[in-house]
């Protein structure tokens, strides 16, 4: 049985578009139904959702990418806090796609495997306590990507720290601190951006002097934040 909360999360992470923004009412009905989401939570997920389908799509659009795609700090891709630059990271998302398959799930998406949302709707597919082992595993994320959303005064916050609620698990304060540490982009500053972004591109061929760790193992390195990691182009070649 589908997690509808894991799945309804998952469209809310994704960029908005008319079908999401129909969909929203429905959304928004399904975190108010949620018990295992705080009560706070639960209306802060509302009032998200309520945002995402009544404004302007343009300024929506805009607002996502200012936040998800211009950002490294803010990255909807995982591997990006967890492997950085390093050849890991390619082995890393070869063997994701081999446990999705291996799940019977074929993401119908242009995003990489690690995008969050991807990640999401999988686990929704998935025995809760699969999914809840999952999310454990990456709470520190979770939670710094909470507490830079509410520096931002992003309500995209209330997600990850839904999140975080239906992963059941204590973050590793010393990794959400070593995360935290790291100064917020500026998605205003283009020249600093490009800079960032002018990186060598990441090859998706397994490391021959590495193994090939289940989906869950590789979540578990998360303790070890990196931020100097090699953005996706599909994210930089999205327009508001």
């Amino acid at each position: 049985m589908m997690d509808r909360t894991l799945k309804a999360l998952s469209l809310t992470l994704s960029y908005p578009s008319v079908e999401l923004q129909d969909a929203m009412p429905e959304i928004g009905a399904i975190f108010g139904a949620d018990p295992r989401i705080a009560p706070d939570t639960r209306a802060a997920l509302q009032k998200l959702a309520d945002d995402i389908g009544q404004s302007d799509l343009f300024d929506v659009q805009e607002s996502y990418v200012m936040l998800f795609d211009r950002s490294r700090t803010l990255s909807l891709n995982l591997f990006e806090h967890v492997h950085g630059e390093s050849r890991d990271r390619g082995g890393a998302m070869v063997s994701l796609i081999e446990t999705y398959r291996e799940g019977g799930f074929e993401p119908a998406t242009t995003e990489l495997p690690d995008h969050l949302p991807v990640l999401l709707e999988f686990l929704s597919t998935r025995p809760f306590a699969e999914a809840q082992e999952t999310l454990a595993d990456a709470a520190h994320i979770l939670d710094a990507l909470t507490t830079r959303l509410a520096r931002r005064e992003s309500g995209y916050g209330a997600a990850f720290a839904a999140l975080s609620q239906l992963a059941g698990a204590q973050s590793d304060a010393d990794a959400v601190a070593g995360m935290l540490a790291q100064p917020d982009d500026d998605p205003t500053d283009l020249e600093a951006l490009d800079a960032v972004w002018e990186e060598t591109e990441v090859t998706f061929g397994p490391d021959p002097n590495a193994g090939c760790p289940q989906v869950r193992d590789m979540l578990a390195c998360m303790d070890k934040p990196a931020f100097n990691a090699t953005p996706a182009p599909t994210n930089l070649n999205r327009s508001a």
